[in-house]
């Protein structure tokens, strides 16, 4: 796991957004809609290693 001081050091590579660790292990960027990966507590910040995630549609949240 990554701590939280030096994932607020870290970029999105595409957007340079905020990167949100998930429970998956990776590192999310939420308005690319990608995951990058963590190899051995190093982060992968390649977009080519990225995975797609699906987009949050946050209007269907709302009531």
């Amino acid at each position: 796991m990554i701590s939280d001081k030096f994932l607020a050091m870290l970029a999105c590579p595409v957007c340079k957004g905020e990167l949100v660790q998930s429970d998956t292990g990776g590192l999310r960027c939420y308005p690319c809609c990608l995951e990058y990966p963590v190899k051995g507590d190093i982060p992968v910040l390649l977009p080519d290693e990225a995975k797609r995630i699906p987009r949050l549609d946050t209007e269907a949240a709302k009531p």
